[in-house]
């Protein structure tokens, strides 16, 4: 592959756990399959890549090593999960493992040609798609910006405006349905504070100088619910693992919900016609989600009865 072609890549490699007993889980990718990704990257592409709670250390690690730059890890936190424990060797209460629940997903960037500025006017890369991934609220919707004036606040004389984003800010937390619920039924009800409420804030980040008139912007939604609403909620359809197989079934172990990769190409996908790659393709989870956003996607699989699996997932969301 040519070198700087590519503009992101998502992919769920190999956690190293011998899972199930699959060959391919045999380790952890190295620096060498990382070196590689970054080559064909163009500067400032993102990365996404999932990892296993007992070995998502040395995947990072790999991916630094290689010349990336871990940006964050978002923690998905699911509710089905069961534990893989021995229980029986002597002592009574006593077992193994415990239930998993959750997954870090590393974040990396690859390094810029000089500012964001500069990159992007470059290469057209730059930053992750904030506004596009917002936690929606449903008070928000069909409202627009409308006000402003003055107020007084410790003292100080500030200019303010109403500002209604399309939803809260991302956070590097994502919850499935179950683990939403659970959550909910740990926090009870809360009520956010009213649309036009505000906070302090500054361009030049100065605004208690004497006699500096700053901005403020409020931050209310006005809603109410459980603390899940503050953080996106990926979906899994019961049947979209199995979706353009005919009689055939996946049997792919660790099918990612399309919602949840949907979620992810949109947040590191950059603006125009770019070219997504996941060299870990498995049963072509992210090359459906990306083909379902109109998103151009190469994959790559060693296993050729997942490789057929992906190819007929694909072309199912491609309409057959």
């Amino acid at each position: 592959m040519d070198g700087n072609s590519i503009d992101f890549v998502v992919c769920d490699p190999p956690y190293g756990l011998k899972f199930m007993g699959k060959s391919w889980d045999h380790g952890i990718p190295g620096v060498d399959y990382w070196q590689e990704a970054l080559r064909v990257c163009k500067p400032g592409s993102m990365l996404a890549a999932f990892g296993g709670t007992r070995t998502y250390h040395r995947l990072t690690c790999a991916i630094e090593d290689a010349g990336w730059e871990i940006r964050d890890c978002i923690s998905y936190l699911y509710g089905s999960g069961f534990p893989k424990s021995y229980n029986k060797f002597g002592i009574d209460g006593y077992g193994t493992a415990l239930k998993p629940a959750w997954e870090p997903i590393i974040i990396a960037m690859k390094p810029l040609e000089g500012t964001y500025k500069q990159n992007v006017e470059k290469w057209g890369l730059g930053g992750i798609n904030i506004d596009g991934c917002r936690i929606a609220s449903e008070l928000l919707d069909g409202r627009t910006n409308n006000g402003g004036g003055t107020s007084m606040f410790k003292g100080l004389n500030l200019e303010y405006k109403h500002t209604l984003p399309s939803g809260r800010w991302p956070a590097n937390l994502i919850l499935d349905e179950e683990a939403a619920q659970l959550l909910d039924e740990q926090s009870g009800i809360s009520k956010s504070p009213p649309i036009g409420s505000m906070c302090a804030g500054s361009k030049s980040g100065d605004i208690y100088k004497k006699g500096f008139i700053g901005k403020i912007s409020q931050n209310g939604f006005g809603d109410s619910g459980g603390a899940s609403r503050f953080f996106y909620c990926a979906k899994a359809s019961k049947s979209e693992r199995n979706a353009g197989l005919e009689n055939k079934l996946n049997a792919h172990p660790t099918v990612k919900p399309l919602s949840l990769m949907r979620y992810i190409i949109t947040l590191l996908a950059p603006p125009g016609t770019p070219t997504l790659l996941d060299p870990f393709a498995g049963s072509g989870s992210t090359l459906c989600a990306a083909k379902q956003l109109g998103i151009n996607a190469l994959g790559i699989e060693l296993d050729e009865d997942y490789c057929e699996i992906a190819e007929k997932r694909v072309s199912h969301y491609l309409g057959g």
